[in-house]
């Protein structure tokens, strides 16, 4: 984490507030915040499904509170994620809304989850997702707060190039003046395709994970090893190649990957944490 945060790097998710029965691996989350050595202009943020892992992420050791959103167009992700329906998710919606109000915080971002499809259900339709979007610019409307962030979630690794652009192409047309993210996993191989897709789209705000680390339990993949993250290292070196500017140091990335395929035991996902970026051999040219 200490590794990261030297990077450049801007908001590390540093673990989820959520149940120890369920993800006992999160159980020390609270403990791993006291921990990091933190670095001025780097938020430390968390993830939680419900309104008690909010309130235990406002009572951690410096927390950076980042509101969000969840919406779940599949029935069974939601009853396998969340243990309550689709319908009762999007309601429980409003009352995290009303709940950040009340403790000084807007909606930073709104997530809509299997946007392409789900190991449960098989393919989602576009409409269902963008109905979510559109609930969620109802109820901004109705509680008068900015739109946040609207992410598109590839949550089990369902999306290809070109349905990536198809999803984005639709949201902006509903909501030209929004800021679109993608959360993207690598389940089948297609991650940074996807990545590369949304970039041509215009998007500018990706959540990946360092060596591919990451993915949900509760996702149905036959291989666990299968469902994590993009690899942040993968798409900063692509963004570097396509003349993009990140402001993050590849090569301390690399290093922060090493380590934790270092400290994970086995090998990991990440295919430039294994043989660096180009430039050294551009050098040597």
């Amino acid at each position: 984490m200490d590794m990261l945060s030297e990077t450049g790097l801007k908001r590390i998710q540093v673990g989820s507030f959520v149940s120890p029965k369920y993800v006992p691996q999160m159980a020390d989350t609270g403990e791993l915040f006291q921990r990091i050595k933190r670095k001025p202009g780097v938020n430390y943020t968390s993830l939680w499904l419900n309104d008690k892992g909010f309130r235990k992420a406002l009572t951690a050791h410096e927390v950076d509170i980042d509101p969000r959103l969840l919406f779940y167009p599949s029935e069974a992700f939601a009853q396998s994620n969340n243990n309550c329906s689709s319908a009762e998710m999007r309601e429980k919606q409003r009352d995290w809304v009303r709940l950040y109000k009340e403790e000084g915080y807007t909606v930073d971002a709104a997530y809509v989850m299997t946007a392409f499809g789900c190991n449960f259900e098989g393919p989602i339709p576009q409409e269902r997702i963008l109905d979510d979007f559109r609930f969620i610019l109802q109820l901004c409307e109705e509680e008068d707060i900015p739109v946040p962030i609207l992410v598109i979630a590839d949550t089990m690794g369902w999306g290809n190039p070109e349905a990536v652009k198809r999803m984005i192409g639709a949201l902006r047309e509903m909501a030209p003046e929004a800021r679109i993210g993608m959360h993207i996993h690598d389940t089948r191989g297609l991650g940074i395709a996807n990545v590369y897709a949304a970039l041509s789209m215009g998007v500018d705000m990706f959540e990946s994970s360092v060596a591919g680390l990451g993915g949900c339990p509760f996702a149905g993949h036959g291989h666990a090893r299968a469902a994590g993250n993009v690899c942040t290292e993968d798409a900063v070196f692509l963004c570097h190649e396509l003349g993009i500017e990140t402001g993050i140091d590849l090569d301390k990335l690399i290093a922060a990957a090493v380590k934790a395929e270092e400290i994970i035991g086995v090998p990991l996902m990440g295919r430039v944490m294994h043989t660096g970026g180009l430039d050294k051999y551009r050098k040597a040219g």
